[in-house]
């Protein structure tokens, strides 16, 4: 009993007081951030004085009279307004690192801890509306440049109006080659990726086939594969092409071009989705009766979609661009009419007019992509 006591006299009181130390240790030492809400300040004031300056010297550069000049001024003083968010700010970043000093200061750690967190939050915003006002800044610089040449030469709407018409003609032919072709390289890339992953030896020339597609039409460039097909193929009159009309075989054999690149990109997509689902599926699919024909059907394959969303939306973008590769060939698609505008009027204003053709469906598109991609996290969560 007395060696007892006497052991657990020392290591009793040690016992208690070890949480309490530790806790005393867990926390860190407060770190005033005064000099950084300082500095965050000076250059909030920079940025907006640049800011402004540049919008000056843009509106010096204007030459509209009546409605066009009230709104465009009426965009500047946006803008202008813009910039006071930035010093709106600096300025509570600035008040709550001294209050957070203030606090410390009397001891209280925690509430001083608190306030230079929201400090540091405060001086977030700073950094990204600073940041966004010098991007205004350089753009008005851009624009005004050379009394505003640049705003003459590549973003005059009269050019842009005088032609829409025809490249809105233009671009419903890249819509029908983006749609004709991204329905064939959906299947076609699934068909080469479940072909590349089959089992066993007497499937290796097959395998290997595969591995070659993928290789050398991932290696070439889009515009090489369109200008050798839709030249190679008309010029050798191929049969199933040849007896097409002259627009018709343009249409079609780009079409297969892009089919054919776009095919071997996105087969390595639905691959890496593939293998990315447990070999367990697999195995408890076959387990139950399944032939491994239904398990990729029923199982495996709508499980790697859902995964490959974000890389697929990638390449069915490029793929959406890409379409303008087809004026090489003379296929009158927006680029190409764009590119007889310029010519037309002097002016590369058509061919930024096509660009925002290109914007009004890829934009879109990728907002209802991760639409897609938060409803689904949301249910596999069980969220609402």
């Amino acid at each position: 009993m007395t060696q007892a006591s006497s052991g657990e006299g020392p290591t009793a009181p040690s016992l208690l007081a070890t949480p309490d130390a530790a806790r005393h240790r867990a926390l860190p030492a407060f770190r005033s951030v005064l000099p950084a809400a300082i500095g965050f300040a000076i250059a909030a004031v920079v940025a907006v004085v640049v800011e402004w300056w540049q919008l000056l010297f843009f509106d010096g550069t204007l030459h509209l009279r009546g409605t066009e000049l009230v709104v465009c001024r009426a965009f500047e003083i946006a803008l202008a307004l813009f910039g006071v968010w930035v010093l709106v700010y600096a300025f509570l970043g600035l008040q709550r690192a001294l209050a957070a000093n203030r606090l410390a200061a009397r001891g209280e750690y925690t509430d001083a801890r608190v306030r230079a967190e929201d400090a540091r939050d405060a001086l977030w915003w700073v950094v990204g509306l600073g940041l966004t006002a010098l991007i205004v800044a350089f753009l008005a610089f851009l624009f005004g440049a050379n009394n505003g040449a640049l705003r003459s030469v590549m973003f005059d709407w009269s050019y842009m109006w005088r032609g829409h018409n025809a490249l809105l003609r233009g671009f419903w032919l890249n819509v029908r080659i983006f749609v004709a072709a991204e329905l064939l390289v959906l299947v076609w890339a699934l068909l080469v990726a479940i072909v590349r992953m089959l089992p066993g030896r007497a499937c290796a020339p097959v395998r290997m086939l595969a591995i070659v597609y993928t290789d050398i039409f991932r290696g070439v460039p889009a515009i090489i594969v369109i200008y050798l097909v839709v030249l190679g193929f008309g010029l050798a009159r191929v049969p199933g092409f040849n007896s097409m009309s002259h627009d018709a075989q343009i249409f079609w054999l780009a079409v297969l071009a892009l089919t054919l690149v776009y095919g071997a990109y996105v087969s390595e997509v639905y691959r890496a989705g593939i293998e990315s689902v447990h070999w367990s599926q697999t195995a408890a699919s076959r387990s139950l009766g399944l032939s491994q024909f239904q398990t990729l059907r029923h199982v495996i394959v709508p499980q790697a979609i859902r995964r490959i969303l974000p890389p697929l939306l990638n390449d069915f973008v490029a793929l959406q661009k890409d379409t303008a590769l087809a004026q090489i060939v003379g296929a009158l698609e927006v680029l190409n009419i764009a590119q007889q505008l310029k010519n037309q009027y002097f002016n590369l204003s058509p061919v930024f007019g096509a660009a925002l053709f290109f914007l009004v469906i890829t934009i879109p598109f990728t907002r209802f992509v991760d639409y897609l991609l938060k409803r689904d996290k949301l249910r596999t969560q069980g969220g609402s």
